[in-house]
């Protein structure tokens, strides 16, 4: 691996026509949403609008048409994602079905967990949350502990997942879980869809710096499941969970979750900066612009049909930590102290994504996990 896997990617004119009638529909259906819903963005939950986006046909994009998609290519998702991140919209309670689940069902999944599933996804109607980390395991998946034994034609399931977003507003989950009791690190794994209804369940609400609850705890305690509840292969979880963080790890969320901040920055500072805010901004931009061509890169290679874990890890990383240095390079320059309450539009972003940046690092990989991929992916471990 190289560098040069991050060559120039284009948007196709097919895809990028798309585009407009996407800025249409968002300046119409968020005209009165204030800066501070917009930095919510992929964390803001709006199953109504995740409905309208279902209307439009632009959720489950990439889906087959007979399963209520529009065989879409990955850049036209692309470039609707992009759109929606841009503008702050609340895409969180279709965004896991839409990227991950939905995608994941129709590669790995039966005819009939297809034909139940992804209709419903499309239509904006059904959410999914990933339960993959665990307490004392976190991005180390491999070290997962949640299991699943057969008993007759059933599954029972005891374990817990942690840092689980929208468990407690989602329909369904795709875990990955130990089924192989005697297996050891990435051996002996499965998936399985899991009903989030089912007795045998708790979840547990996190609260996070500004109140808000995405994240959850999930206890299964004696969960029985159906065999038609496995999903792929058994004992194939780890090849079905690496492809799946692919589409996780790559998009335009890992570059744009606080660009409501950068938005107000631009506009608090004007027209007029000094040297080093003309100098910083511009830097900022740079970054984005360098970002978004790396993420458009693996789109690319997710198009070929190649699994880009590696250059994915990539973006991931790099994208990160421009969020999270996003909140303080705006205190560095500006004069403004984070409120919560009162004082400017600004301000008020500044306090939600000062609080929230911690998280960027936690959700799909922490910094030292990504950091041991790329390292393998170029040879260096």
């Amino acid at each position: 691996m190289s560098i040069d896997q991050f060559k120039f990617s284009p948007i196709p004119p097919e895809a990028e026509a798309i585009r407009a009638d996407v800025r249409r529909f968002l300046a119409e259906a968020l005209a009165d949403y204030p800066p501070t819903r917009r930095a919510e963005s992929w964390m803001g939950f709006d199953a109504a609008f995740s409905r309208r986006l279902g209307e439009r046909g632009w959720i489950g994009m990439a889906l087959p048409k007979r399963y209520g998609g529009a065989d879409a290519s990955p850049f036209t998702r692309y470039v609707v994602i992009e759109e929606l991140l841009a503008a702050g919209a609340p895409v969180s309670a279709h965004w896991f079905a839409d990227r991950q689940s939905g995608p994941q069902i129709l590669h790995y999944g039966t005819d009939a967990q297809k034909a139940f599933h992804l209709p419903a996804i499309c239509r904006g109607e059904r959410f999914f949350c990933i339960g993959m980390s665990e307490p004392n395991s976190g991005s180390d998946l491999a070290s997962i502990r949640t299991s699943a034994r057969r008993m007759g034609d059933k599954w029972v399931v005891n374990g817990q997942k942690v840092w689980t977003t929208n468990a407690h507003r989602s329909h369904y989950m795709i875990a990955l879980v130990r089924t192989d009791p005697d297996s050891k690190r990435n051996e002996g794994l499965s998936q399985f869809i899991i009903d989030l209804s089912l007795p045998g369940i708790t979840i547990r609400p996190i609260r996070d710096l500004t109140g808000a609850s995405h994240f959850n705890e999930v206890f299964f305690d004696g969960l029985t499941l159906d065999a038609d509840a496995l999903i792929g292969t058994e004992g194939q979880g780890w090849a079905q969970v690496t492809a799946e963080l692919a589409f996780e790890r790559s998009g335009p969320e890992r570059f744009l979750s606080s660009i409501a901040l950068l938005e107000t920055l631009i506009a608090e500072v004007g027209r007029q900066p000094d040297a080093l805010q003309a100098k910083e901004i511009g830097r900022l931009a740079a970054r984005l612009v360098t970002l978004r061509q790396m993420s458009l890169a693996v789109t690319a290679q997710l198009a070929a049909g190649r699994n880009p874990a590696w250059e994915a890890s990539v973006v991931k990383d790099l994208g990160t930590s421009f969020e999270q240095e996003l909140p303080e390079l705006a205190q560095l320059l500006l004069d403004v102290a984070p409120a919560t309450r009162g004082s400017s539009e600004h301000a008020r972003v500044l306090a939600y994504l000062t609080q929230e940046a911690p998280s960027f690092s936690l959700r799909g990989g922490t910094r030292e996990i990504l950091r041991g991929i790329i390292a393998r992916g170029m040879g260096m471990r």
